[in-house]
């Protein structure tokens, strides 16, 4: 009897160590079919800063990772050519299983906690709008849910993640501050935070190169020396997108223009830009994509300009200051 019961609490012992274990990372499996090449792109800011790499597809389409993150973040998921598949919510502990079929993105089943699961009825409740090219009733449908469940962590999650009116910085703020603290940690709303503006008395950073997704095709690498680069960077809904192209387009054709979309949802894109001549380009990491977080973006559109070293001499929401670097270079 001893002996069973030693067996039995050395068993115990063993499992509490294993999930002890598994409680420093999370995990993420994928089975999903129609996928386009051999591999998924995972992005996501953990403990050891920003993730940003392939992770292999068997041929029925299943994949595994492994990340670490003490506070919950934002996971994006993209396919082989860099296309949108889903985001989910992770944090050390988690096993989250993701289900269904790449070329139905909004019908993709995110499972293993509560919180991705909440997300999932909310978009299945409201998939009309996510697919509506206007986002004023998306929008409107999560100012209702955040006002009514300010102490559900998913409020905080729909503004990061889905809502696209942020022209009015105020009003977003004030959504953020009527969510309890407890249900919006510093890992998920950091993302629309930081400094509104480089000063002169700060160190400004220096950006050599970006990986993005280019339109059209798969990641490439965006060289930022040689000579003067203006970084233009937004998020639908575009109000002053044709005010704003008539003056990029006069840019002198020296300068470097590079225009990125900074969301994690990329199906508006498309219409968007629709007929625009310029390469256009998406970050699907948004503001904490490798390299342009040290611009500390904090609202959209927002602007910056490097010269031929790739030293950042302008980075903020001004364009008419953006456009007077450009013409100093």
């Amino acid at each position: 009897m001893k002996k069973k019961i030693y067996h039995i609490l050395t068993l115990l012992v063993a499992s509490l160590l294993l999930v002890a274990c598994d409680s420093g990372s999370f995990k993420v499996e994928g089975d999903i079919t129609g996928l386009k090449g051999t591999v998924v792109r995972v992005i996501f800011r953990g403990d050891s800063g920003v993730i940003n790499e392939p992770v292999t597809v068997d041929k029925k389409g299943h994949f595994g990772f492994k990340g670490m993150s003490a506070q919950p973040i934002i996971v994006t998921l993209l396919n082989v050519k860099g296309d949108f598949l889903t985001t989910l919510v992770a944090t050390n502990g988690d096993h989250l299983k993701v289900k269904g079929d790449a070329g139905k993105p909004m019908g993709l089943k995110v499972k293993g906690n509560k919180l991705n699961e909440d997300w999932q009825l909310f978009r299945d409740e409201h998939a009309a709008f996510y697919t509506d090219p206007n986002p004023s009733r998306l929008d409107a449908a999560i100012e209702k849910y955040v006002r009514e469940n300010p102490a559900d962590m998913l409020s905080t999650v729909l503004i990061v993640s889905d809502y696209s009116d942020y022209s009015d910085r105020a009003k977003v703020n004030k959504m953020l501050k009527s969510i309890d603290a407890k249900a919006r940690p510093e890992s998920l709303t950091t993302a629309l935070g930081g400094a509104s503006e480089w000063s002169a008395k700060q160190v400004l950073p220096r950006l050599t190169t970006l990986n993005l997704v280019k339109h059209g095709g798969g990641f490439e690498e965006i060289k930022l020396t040689d000579r003067v680069s203006l970084l233009f960077f937004w998020a639908n809904p575009q109000t002053q997108r044709d005010v704003i192209n008539r003056q990029l387009d006069a840019v002198d054709d020296a300068v470097h223009v590079v225009d990125v979309l900074t969301e994690s949802d990329s199906l508006k894109w498309h219409k968007t830009i629709a007929g625009e001549d310029r390469a256009h380009y998406w970050a699907p990491g948004g503001p904490l994509e490798q390299g342009i977080q040290l611009l500390h973006i904090s609202s959209l559109p927002w602007y910056a300009v490097t010269d031929s070293t790739g030293l950042v001499t302008y980075s903020g929401p001004d364009l008419k200051a953006a456009l007077g670097k450009v013409a100093m270079k």
